[in-house]
């Protein structure tokens, strides 16, 4: 790729940031809130297929269950409503010479919660720099670069020598990963793939794992008791997880593997309420892997522990408390920081940023590890964002512009770019 394309391909960006940020606003006020069983992406997606399709794309939309081989795939995680969900591909043939390569991302967000929002969380407002909403972050941002990287290449003439295929799965909050399963499994492949996650402007090569238990503490007995008993016993967990064997993506993490409690339950709040003892307590409890750890070696090292913490007071613990596991076991997965895709993808993001991003790994679980499982090299690469998962979700702008600026320039660098067509 000559220089003059790489300053046409940046200035393009710049010069269109407004229908940039038209894309991801667009995408923001269509809700696609995932709520397992069921979600609602169905709208979010008939948009980006009409969007391919005026761009000179043949999308196509395919429902998950009819992919042979997944209902059966040792990956796949039951008890999912798909109707009406359907996975969105568009496949753009190369020249010949070139890499293949898949742009890929999740059009599902977490739901709007309880929790106060400012404005209306599918509103997609700008304030200054920062665009809010629902899923504005966690990933529209993303989902809306893959769409720009495509118009873009249709609107400037470019021909590429390598296969691009661009994809928005479904069902990937919650541990879900069965849309991106199903990409796989249905012969969506290529040489490499970019998940257009929000990495904050680095290059991350590798995602953390993570575990969700869900504990409920009955009476009879002391429920408060037992809770505080427990609570104080998780430090030792915690400090059980920290003598994991550290991946060097995440050498530089005070904790790369930490245990947090997400929500703790014991019944409605307020005046029109009862004052009374609890009588049950719920609490979950999220724990993070490295690339590599097994999963029957952390399960048993859960298990060990918590047997340990009923043992030590049963006579607090009259009921034994339930344990569930809510969603899916997420792995750790990583690749080299030396493979092709990481490096030239830096490289491109240096030619944007005032110096080359970082390469390390992300702080939580998603479907990376999918794309490895299947031999695709892969890696994170998006927007710096607040919030994600919160109320007051946000994305900066003027890193949504940096990240689509440095995705085309590798777009063209990776798949190679027909002399004559630009």
């Amino acid at each position: 790729m000559t220089p003059e394309l790489e300053q046409q391909l940046i200035a393009y960006v710049s010069r269109n940031r407004e229908a940039l940020v038209g894309l991801v606003s667009d995408l923001v006020r269509c809700p696609s809130e995932n709520t397992p069983p069921t979600g609602q992406e169905g709208a979010c997606q008939r948009y980006l297929f009409d969007a391919l399709q005026r761009s000179g794309y043949e999308p196509e939309l395919y429902a998950l269950e009819a992919v042979p081989g997944l209902l059966t795939h040792p990956l796949y995680y039951p008890g999912r409503d798909y109707s009406g969900r359907p996975n969105l591909v568009a496949r753009r043939r190369g020249a010949g010479g070139g890499r293949s390569l898949i742009l890929s991302g999740h059009i599902d967000t977490v739901p709007r919660g309880t929790q106060n929002w400012s404005a209306d969380p599918f509103s997609g407002r700008v304030d200054g720099n920062l665009l809010y909403g629902r899923g504005s972050n966690d990933m529209k941002a993303g989902i809306a670069s893959n769409l720009f990287v495509a118009q873009a290449l249709s609107e400037l003439g470019i021909e590429l020598r390598g296969d691009l295929s661009i994809e928005s799965v479904v069902d990937e909050e919650f541990g879900g990963v069965n849309g991106t399963l199903a990409a796989r499994v249905a012969g969506i492949t290529a040489d490499a793939a970019i998940v257009s996650e929000p990495s904050a402007l680095r290059v991350c090569a590798g995602q953390r794992g993570g575990r969700t238990a869900q504990i409920t503490f009955h009476s009879p007995g002391d429920v408060v008791g037992q809770v505080t008993h427990f609570l104080v016993a998780l430090r030792e967990f915690a400090a059980i997880r920290r003598t994991a064997a550290i991946h060097p993506l995440y050498a530089g993490c005070e904790d790369a593997v930490p245990v947090s409690v997400t929500k703790i339950f014991t019944g409605p709040w307020g005046n029109s309420e009862p004052i009374t003892v609890p009588q049950e307590c719920r609490l979950e409890v999220f724990w993070q892997l490295m690339p590599g750890e097994e999963q029957a070696a952390v399960e048993s090292q859960f298990q060990a522990w918590f047997e340990d913490v009923l043992s030590s007071a049963s006579n607090l613990y009259l009921r034994r408390p339930s344990l569930e596991y809510p969603i899916r076991w997420l792995p750790g997965s990583a690749i080299p920081a030396s493979q092709p895709v990481v490096r030239e993808l830096q490289a491109c993001a240096g030619k944007v940023l005032p110096s080359a991003p970082s390469v390390t790994g992300i702080e939580g679980p998603c479907d990376l590890y999918i794309f490895h499982e299947f031999g695709i090299p892969a890696v994170l690469w998006g927007a710096c964002g607040r919030n994600a998962h919160g109320p007051d979700e946000s994305v900066e702008i003027d890193s949504v512009v940096a990240a689509t600026q440095a995705l085309l320039l590798f777009v063209c660098q990776w798949c190679g770019v027909k002399e004559d067509t630009h």
